[in-house]
């Protein structure tokens, strides 16, 4: 097991953050850790990262050298936390409007489109971290002959619910943003509703399905 770093970030924040790259068995290490630092005294806010965890502290009250100790104790006995989680199956229309970049993505990958699309449905993703935007899930689990670089030029706008290549990972975006990925297509699936409880569909350790529900030129 690689051992992670602690340190500050400013005055009030400690980080843990383990060497890439990102896998689950970290993750979990992440949740795991996190779950538990939640219950300490004067911790007043835990957030998971890729391969990071973050706490921010009461600093006139918390002891910073005490709670980096256990920082890393509670990081070390967690390596077997199990994943938590759904599975949430996601409709996809690939290609076409949808998915401008899918013959993009066959082009680099070498693959037909139909291959592209077979096996982006194929794999089983779980949701390592959210972040970017309220309700992105950072996601790990694409398959390796998939990974293809983020656009030269970023899109000024980027409609809800399309679904994403960035290099190793794959993602839908919540809401209309500037974004980079390469698009092959999209989900009516609502990501963030900020009048559901919680607001965000998906969260860290769900497992995530994409359906083909349409396939276009």
């Amino acid at each position: 097991m690689t051992q992670p770093t602690i340190f500050p970030l400013g005055d009030a924040a400690l980080v843990c953050a383990a060497p890439p790259p990102a896998t689950l068995d970290c993750q979990r290490r992440v949740w795991a850790a996190a779950d538990v630092a939640r219950d300490w005294p004067h911790v007043l806010e835990v957030v998971p990262g890729m391969n990071n965890l973050t706490l921010v502290f009461d600093p006139l009250e918390a002891d910073v050298d005490s709670l980096a100790s256990q920082l890393r104790a509670a990081w070390d006995a967690t390596g077997d936390a199990p994943a938590p989680g759904r599975q949430v199956d996601v409709p996809v229309e690939y290609g076409g409007e949808f998915g401008p970049d899918l013959r993009a993505v066959a082009e680099h990958t070498g693959l037909s489109v139909r291959e592209v699309v077979e096996r982006h449905a194929a794999g089983e993703y779980i949701v390592f971290f959210l972040g970017f935007q309220p309700g992105f899930a950072y996601m790990g689990g694409l398959d390796a002959t998939l990974h293809t670089p983020r656009r030269a030029s970023p899109r000024l706008e980027v409609p809800a619910g399309s679904v994403g290549i960035g290099g190793e990972q794959t993602g839908i975006y919540p809401a209309t943003s500037p974004g980079g990925w390469q698009l092959i297509g999209r989900t009516d699936t609502a990501l963030f509703d900020a009048t559901r409880r919680p607001p965000t569909l998906l969260q860290p350790g769900d497992r995530v399905r994409f359906t083909v529900a349409g396939i276009h030129a």
